[in-house]
């Protein structure tokens, strides 16, 4: 069963407007300070706020996590950040108080209700294939009244995205995305490349390589050896039923060409949605949960693996970068399409002959794994395409963004904490 969808978000957005507009009198009375940054991240601990932290502490910035929960907070204490919990009435103040809000997936990461005022820096998590913000209707869909509700929430949603002072950007061709999705002008979407992927550009490939490996044997207490590794990562579906959950058969038929290739399968849905991935004990050996409750971000261990299969997700631009062969399966291109819609045509990402069934998908796997010449020169094409810079000091990149616009933004006189 699916875990969230938009029109439930959305119905619970509408409920919280006197919330919403308490918090907006109360942050125009609170004075900010002048060099407080806070954190904060739907999963965790992790994704490009964690390396824009990382670098904020190197700099000397006053740094503060909101965590979700006592899993956070053990978190936050074993890498030595100092937090609190986003819900209470510490984390309200630290939010209302904080010169800089960094948060990646949306506003809700930190406390909601104090962000007006604040330099706020979006880093997002991933270059959008699907259309997001803005450019979806699914954004601003509503469960009631859609012909009534759905344009207040596209006006508020609107509204909450302009307060957005720093948009990194991997490209230009992701700057017009991402300017277009949150309605910014190009000078708060700087090409600076994403936070997120340093760690897939920092050291050697070797050196990445064996890391991952060694992370993800820890993850999922087996030795891997030369075993080949597939991720297989499915989109969210907005809230509907994954379409591509395997029958008995298509079980039966994974199971043996994993065995033919001695490969393993790891099945990661999105943390949004779920889908019944539950292999029969046939497979049980060859397949693998690599959920977001096992591993938050699965980034670094990317270079560990040996080739990812999705549909429409952005790993595969961030694949791009190990190089990483991938494999594209879309049991449903025309309904999501015509859904939620998607920036350019999907063959100019996945080329002309996307697996449509798991059989297709198979038959590709297994071609990659005895010969991946041709999916990694596709991957490094697509990386070519989307990724300015490749370098590991994207975090680096942004950090001067936003030290450039806190000193372009006016702020009221300091108090004390």
């Amino acid at each position: 069963m699916a875990s969230f969808s938009f029109g439930a978000g959305n119905a619970r957005k509408l409920r919280r407007i006197p919330l919403y507009l308490a918090g907006r009198l109360l942050t125009a009375i609170v004075p900010r300070s002048r060099d407080e940054w806070v954190f904060g991240c739907a999963v965790g601990l992790a994704d490009g706020a964690l390396a824009l932290h990382t670098v904020a502490t190197a700099h000397g910035e006053r740094t503060t996590w909101l965590v979700a929960d006592a899993e956070q907070q053990q978190d936050a204490d074993r890498l030595g950040i100092r937090s609190v919990r986003r819900d209470s009435l510490a984390g309200f103040w630290r939010t209302a108080r904080a010169r800089v809000i960094v948060v990646t997936h949306g506003f809700g990461d930190v406390q909601r209700y104090a962000t007006t005022g604040a330099v706020i820096v979006q880093l997002w998590h991933g270059i959008p294939l699907k259309r997001i913000g803005l450019d979806s209707a699914e954004t601003t869909r509503s469960p009631v009244l859609p012909s009534v509700l759905s344009p207040v929430l596209r006006v508020l949603y609107r509204r909450t995205t302009r307060r957005i002072a720093v948009l990194p950007a991997a490209s230009h061709l992701v700057r017009g995305r991402l300017e277009s999705a949150f309605g910014l002008t190009d000078d708060r979407v700087p090409v600076t490349g994403e936070p997120r992927v340093d760690v897939l550009s920092t050291g050697t490939a070797d050196s990445r390589r064996t890391a991952a490996r060694e992370r993800l044997a820890e993850v999922l207490g087996m030795p891997l050896a030369d075993r080949r590794v597939v991720l297989y990562a499915p989109t969210w579906r907005d809230g509907a039923p994954d379409p591509a959950v395997p029958d008995a058969g298509e079980w039966e038929r994974i199971a043996r060409v994993l065995d033919d290739t001695d490969a393993l399968l790891l099945v990661r849905s999105h943390p949004l949605g779920a889908g019944d991935y539950r292999p029969p004990r046939r497979a049980a050996d060859r397949v693998a949960s690599l959920g977001s409750d096992l591993v938050a971000d699965v980034t670094p261990l990317l270079p560990g693996l040996d080739a990812l299969v999705t549909d429409y997700s952005s790993l595969a631009f961030d694949a791009a970068l190990v190089p990483l062969p991938v494999v594209f399966f879309a049991p449903d291109l025309e309904a999501y399409t015509a859904r939620r819609g998607l920036y350019g045509r999907y063959a100019d990402v996945a080329g002309d002959s996307p697996a449509r069934s798991w059989d297709d998908a198979l038959a590709q796997i297994r071609a990659v794994l005895a010969d991946p010449r041709a999916a990694l020169a596709a991957s490094r094409d697509r990386s070519a395409r989307v990724h300015a810079h490749r370098d590991g000091r994207n975090a680096e990149r942004v950090y001067r963004a936003v030290r450039t616009r806190i000193g372009a933004t006016p702020t009221r006189k300091d108090d004390r904490p």
